[in-house]
């Protein structure tokens, strides 16, 4: 997507629909399926979903994948203990989905595998469903998680809040 329809998504796309799109309730549900999952590994996730990057971003070349890196460090996703947080990244206004994980998941899960859960949710939400979209991708990263760090013996705390963040 070139700067000039990226800059036109941010300033027209559907980033107005944010509290629509992921109500309370679906809130709750996803805060629900990563506290359930993380009860099964040794990950951590966290969702946010933000309506629309700034033009002035836009023009400056900050894309998706930019802007996930960003958050990854700007909300910790980094600082677990055994490496193994997991970013979910939606930007409404472009209708992009990123996965950032840690180095600990980036040296045993193949890339290709988090790319499959982000055509899914692109598949879904490109319908319409937000819902099915976003707790699809929370489950098929927890079976991926619980695959290849699953929970052990060993304490397993809760180390980065669970409730999705809207930008």
């Amino acid at each position: 997507m070139g700067r000039v329809r990226r800059l036109w998504a941010n300033l027209c796309g559907g980033w107005f629909q944010l509290r629509r799109r992921f109500p309370a309730a679906l809130l709750d549900d996803m805060a629900a399926a990563i506290t359930a999952g993380e009860r099964t590994h040794l990950g951590e996730i966290r969702f946010v979903v933000e309506s629309r990057l700034a033009p002035l971003d836009v023009l400056a070349g900050l894309d998706a994948a930019m802007r996930a890196r960003q958050l990854f460090a700007q909300l910790r996703v980094w600082d677990t203990e055994l490496n193994t947080g997991v970013l979910f990244y939606v930007l409404m206004a472009e209708q992009r989905i990123e996965i950032v994980v840690d180095r600990g998941i980036a040296a045993t899960v193949a890339a290709d595998e988090w790319d499959a859960i982000c055509a899914r949710i692109q598949q879904h939400y490109a319908g319409g469903r937000w819902r099915e979209g976003s707790l699809e991708g929370i489950a098929r990263a927890n079976v991926l998680l619980a695959q290849h760090f699953p929970g052990t013996d060993r304490a397993n705390p809760d180390e980065l809040p669970d409730r999705p963040v809207l930008l």
